[in-house]
């Protein structure tokens, strides 16, 4: 009985890494610790053939896909959820027989594989067991080997990034120390972020060398050891290395079973910092100890919100979207503080703080952040500072950060409503002066020296962007984007000005301007020529599945017409009135026009319940959606989990609450799926059977609306749904 209620009591099994990769979700199941630095993913290929294996018809984004079942390595420093390559390089791989040195001839198929959060294993058909598990800044590896000629290769050329250039020192029989240059995140090509690392084996090599790629190889061709393609170099007079497409190999003779370990530990400051790291995390070679730390941190962090009720699917769901939204953003700062510095140099955090990376912020500042402020403020405290620091080292907020480098991926100023959004919740742990200066910077700054806000001048000049200004090929041009993000951002601004004791008025003034855009012709925001004419002739449509459109990135008319979250009243009169707007969101779902995958629509469901006799339709909709797009197998999710942005939408959906408007401190209400949510020690949310809601109660009081502030709802500390 009492080995049973520990294993009911483990969130951990719940999680199933595997959701989201494949469907072009863009999660891995490799190991990672919460919001940790190292993370180690398998690496695989884009189908089993290595003779036909084209680097470019690799899976987009990812490490990993469930559709591949060809293991080239793991890949240490991984991005989970995203749509741009990067990182998910320095690849370990075992291997058995003849040693070769090429991906495409070492690579092995595999026939199993386990994962559980902080942890994964792979059966390959070369005979070898690869096991990882990591701590925040480091890994250890195990690989139990057959009898026979067993090697370990590091391949610093391959990986996802854009970049190549490595190199590699021998420091002992047993130790290496590199660095591998990464960057090129989607089309930011001006990034290029130095990742260090330490590598060391548990057992000294029969013998070992450095091999490099020659010139006159193609990538087409595989290593031919008589053809000379690559070189390799014994390590009795060579001990460094430099350049593209180099590496390193370990020879063993092993016994059968035998294990042979690999730790690896990573900085983005130094190769001593990479060695602090992994002497700090890691004593000795205690692979199932640092497992069993890794769950714990895992159970920790899970367990911060409890569900009771539901199935056993739903509970895997929800869990597995939890442990998602806990990957990113993750820690910079190695663990005596250290980090690099947006715009170069090293900085270093206070005792007791953490810097962050990977801000992904226009798909984050959705919803990622708010549920960071509701169950982890301690994570999203530091987030805050980290990101004012960035503005304090650079001259600007940040848009799409990594690693210290700023990509300028995707449209928009979403800091401000992540940070506003955090104040008005009550985390004021940060600079707010300085943040209120940055953002008055960006929002009144001219477009040629303002890298968040482009095409600023004549959203402030006309309160909207025509068509051409910002690209003069239209399918390229994305004005109504640019500037619904940018109303988003200044209505959020215009609360932190006034809770600042500022006038915000010409900042809610510009929020909207999006009404320039409405055409009652159309139904939809419509773009605008230069001389303020509407865009003729024009398909709403157009657009649809990420496809670009005059006007719209990576999306239809349809995917942006209802994204004002801060003036969705302003935006029912414009299309006739409650009636009508409900009726014309209702067609977008009943008409497959709306994109689950897609962020600027991902709230579209909760828009219903801003209007009385309406709010049914949030219910029907959120139950629909979850349904419909979300699963526990591995195409689970309807698409990108865009570091953990979908999965955030599942997490509130499920709950019963919704932060549909960034930077307005106040939450949408559903029928929860579960019979009772525990969120740490400040809130319980409870619902009788059935879907339908009858009636809501908060801190036992009735609620009349379907929406409720931040400040009432974890104070009052119940929130119940009475439903029929």
């Amino acid at each position: 009985m009492k080995l049973l209620s520990i294993i009911l009591a483990s969130l951990s099994s719940l999680v199933n890494p595997f959701i989201g990769s494949s469907n072009y979700g863009t999660t891995n199941p490799g190991a990672v610790c919460p919001n940790g630095l190292m993370s180690v993913s398998p690496f695989n290929v884009s189908g089993s053939d290595r003779n036909t294996f084209d680097k470019d018809t690799r899976w987009w984004s990812t490490p990993f896909s469930s559709d591949n079942c060809y293991f080239t390595g793991f890949s240490h420093v991984n991005l989970s959820g995203v749509g741009c390559p990067d990182m998910g390089a320095v690849l370990v791989m075992p291997t058995t027989g003849e040693l070769y040195v090429d991906y495409r001839e070492y690579g092995s198929s595999y026939h199993s594989q386990q994962a559980e959060p902080g942890y994964y294993r792979v059966d390959l058909d070369n005979g070898v067991r690869a096991e990882a598990t990591t701590t925040l800044r480091s890994s250890i590896e195990r690989f139990i080997f057959p009898k026979g000629e067993s090697h370990i290769i590091l391949n610093l050329g391959e990986g996802l990034t854009n970049e190549s250039g490595a190199w590699l020192k021998w420091v002992s029989d047993t130790e290496l120390e590199g660095m591998r240059l990464c960057g090129g995140f989607g089309y930011a090509e001006q990034t290029t972020i130095p990742q260090y690392f330490v590598l060391r084996v548990s057992k000294a090599p029969k013998s070992s060398g450095f091999f490099k790629k020659m010139p006159e190889m193609t990538a087409e061709a595989a290593w031919d050891p008589d053809a000379g393609k690559y070189r390799i170099y014994k390590n009795s007079y060579k001990r460094e290395i430099a350049g593209d497409d180099i590496g390193y190999y370990f020879n063993f003779d092993t016994f059968a079973e035998e294990e042979i370990l690999v730790q690896l530990g990573v900085s983005f400051v130094s190769t001593a910092n990479a060695r602090e790291n992994l002497d700090a995390e890691q004593h000795g070679w205690g692979f199932d100890r640092i497992k069993v730390l890794a769950t714990k941190q895992w159970e920790e962090v899970l367990g911060r919100i409890k569900v009771e009720g539901g199935t056993l699917e739903q509970q895997q769901i929800f869990y597995t979207a939890l442990y998602h939204t806990l990957i990113h953003p993750n820690i910079l700062n190695d663990v005596n503080g250290e980090y690099p510095k947006m715009g170069g140099g090293i900085g270093k955090v206070e005792n007791g703080h953490n810097r962050y990376t990977v801000f992904s912020l226009w798909d984050s500042y959705r919803n990622v952040h708010q549920l960071l402020t509701l169950v982890y403020p301690e994570k999203q405290a530091d987030m805050l500072r980290s990101m004012v620091d960035m503005y304090k080292e650079s001259g600007w907020m940040p848009k799409w950060e990594l690693y210290g480098q700023e990509t300028y991926i995707m449209e928009g100023d979403p800091a401000i409503p992540v940070i506003v959004d955090s104040y008005l919740k009550g985390l004021h742990d940060f600079d707010v002066e300085a943040a209120y200066e940055a953002f008055v910077k960006s929002a009144n700054t001219p477009g040629e020296q303002n890298p968040l806000r482009p095409d600023i001048d004549p959203y402030l000049e006309k309160g909207y962007i025509p068509l051409g200004f910002y690209s003069a090929d239209f399918s390229g041009d994305n004005s109504i984007s640019h500037a619904l993000e940018y109303y988003v951002a200044d209505a959020a601004l215009a609360r932190f000005a006034e809770a600042l004791g500022h006038d915000g008025s010409i900042y809610k003034e510009r929020s909207l301007g999006y009404k320039h855009y409405y055409s009652s012709e159309s139904g939809t925001l419509r773009p605008l020529n230069q001389d303020g004419s509407f865009l003729s002739p024009f398909d709403p449509s157009q657009g649809a599945n990420f496809e670009n459109a005059p006007g719209f990135h990576e999306g239809s008319a349809w995917n942006y017409t209802f994204y004002v979250p801060h003036d969705i009243e302003g935006l029912a009169e414009l299309m006739g009135g409650p009636k009508a707007f409900c009726n014309k969101l209702k067609s977008v779902f009943d008409k497959g026009l709306y994109d689950p995958a897609n962020e600027p629509d991902i709230a579209y469901p909760y828009l219903f319940s801003r209007f009385k006799g309406y709010e049914h339709l949030t219910a029907e909709t959120v139950d629909m959606l979850l349904s419909k797009h979300f699963s526990t197998k591995a195409d689970g999710l309807p698409g990108n989990d865009d570091a953990g942005t979908m999965s955030a939408w599942v997490v509130f959906s499920m709950m019963g609450l919704y932060p549909d408007c960034p930077g307005d401190p106040s939450y949408t209400l559903t029928t929860p799926t579960f019979d009772k949510v525990t969120i740490g020690d400040k809130l319980t949310i409870s619902k009788t059977k059935g879907r339908r809601i009858s009636s809501i109660r908060v801190g036992g009081k009735p609620l009349k609306a379907y929406r409720i502030q931040h400040s009432d709802l974890t104070s009052a500390g119940s929130l119940e749904f009475r439903c029929r």
